[in-house]
């Protein structure tokens, strides 16, 4: 099954962005919740010792949300096309 590019990379964008509006929604009004599933996620490591005491202002929430979807969105395109030129291998 041959990926378009541009699909999954649109769609790679869409759902990364979701969970970081999930998270800065954590961090405004859940930052308890937040910090224990950050201590699960990272075994061992004491996230309490990095934690700010506030909350990310809106223009750093925007400044996050537009960099993280151009990051997923140039990292799915990139697999896409690595997928297909393995394809194409075969």
């Amino acid at each position: 099954m041959k990926h378009d590019p541009k699909a999954t990379a649109n769609a790679l964008a869409v759902v990364v962005v979701s969970f970081s509006l999930v998270c800065a929604v954590l961090a405004i009004w859940a930052p308890d919740l937040l910090l224990s599933i950050s201590q699960s996620w990272t075994h061992r490591l004491d996230m309490s010792l990095v934690w700010m005491d506030k909350a990310p202002d809106l223009p750093t929430i925007v400044w996050g949300l537009i960099t993280v979807s151009a990051t997923a969105w140039v990292t799915g395109y990139a697999f896409a096309h690595v997928y297909n030129l393995f394809l194409k291998k075969k």
